[in-house]
């Protein structure tokens, strides 16, 4: 197991509970000599801490595992910075449901020093890439480690948009978008919109349809190596927005070509020993316990 000694720590800001927890664990981590990393933007919360600090497309380059104090939406951010230089993350849950920060704050100084005495389980995640083009120009790109999403922004309209994978035609399709989710992604919104979940080890995307005008228009799961293009109709009215994870936007034009497919660097995520990922579905979305009330 690698041993980590440059320990970077990014957090979500405007939480005085995310903020405790920071003081909590940089003081841990001092305490066992390691060389502490604060993100400058969650630095200036922390006046006097003297710690060295740095942007977080930085932290990547000269950390040996970044720790994500917050929600999961604090871990989709870190998660695209991080994979590009393949840095492992780790999240402390200070959100609501925690599918990707599971070590819970009062369990924080057992499960790091676990961690740091090379006791966990590290796990790959894919992320998706999202690119318009207008013609032959560039518009907009962005990565994804939850899903790319499709849709009219502030319009209540419907958008129509042809669908093609791998250079064959799908479908044309009405309706308020499209989601295409990792299976990293399956249990956020596009579980929302109808989705199936699927485990994480699964080398597979999921295009969910969001309110279709067909209603025979059904969920579809393809090889996650599929590159998917989606032709935004040229006879629209309004300009549709593309979305990834829910974090980055920008605007389509009618006409316009949204690309998605696999980037080739993937998140390295470290799980606790005993991380059990039938375990977090069933308490994160209530499924039944085992007959008896056994666990």
């Amino acid at each position: 197991m690698e041993q980590f000694r440059n320990i970077g720590i990014i957090g979500r800001l405007g939480s005085s509970q995310v903020l405790d927890t920071i003081r909590r664990l940089k003081r841990f981590l001092v305490e066992r000599h390691l060389h502490v990393i604060l993100e400058d933007s969650i630095a200036e919360m922390l006046p006097g801490h003297g710690m060295q600090t740095c942007t977080r497309k930085l932290m990547g380059e000269i950390c040996d595992l970044v720790i994500v104090v917050g929600g999961d939406g604090s871990l989709l951010g870190a998660a695209r910075a991080m994979a590009r230089h393949g840095t492992p993350v780790l999240g402390i849950n200070r959100g609501s449901l925690g599918f990707l920060t599971d070590i819970r704050p009062d369990e924080l100084e057992a499960k790091v020093s676990e961690v740091l005495e090379g006791r966990y389980l590290m796990e790959s995640r894919f992320l998706l890439e999202g690119l318009v083009r207008r013609g032959d120009e560039l518009i907009g790109q962005s990565d994804a480690l939850n899903d790319v999403v499709l849709h009219p922004g502030k319009s209540t309209r419907m958008i129509e948009f042809e669908l093609y994978i791998n250079g064959q035609f799908v479908c044309s399709q009405k309706s308020d978008g499209l989601i295409v989710a990792t299976p990293t992604g399956s249990t956020a919104y596009a579980l929302s919109a109808g989705g199936p979940i699927m485990h994480p080890k699964l080398d597979a995307i999921v295009i969910v349809p969001m309110y279709p005008h067909t209603l025979s228009s059904r969920p579809i799961v393809v090889d996650g190596n599929s590159e998917l293009k989606v032709v935004v109709s040229p006879n629209l009215q309004i300009y549709p927005q593309v979305s990834c994870d829910g974090q980055n936007h920008f605007t389509c034009a009618p006409g316009d070509t949204l690309t998605i497919r696999k980037k080739v660097q993937k998140l390295q995520l470290i799980h606790p020993v005993g991380h059990n990922y039938y375990e977090i579905c069933r308490t994160k979305l209530g499924w039944g316990s085992r007959l008896g009330g056994h666990e």
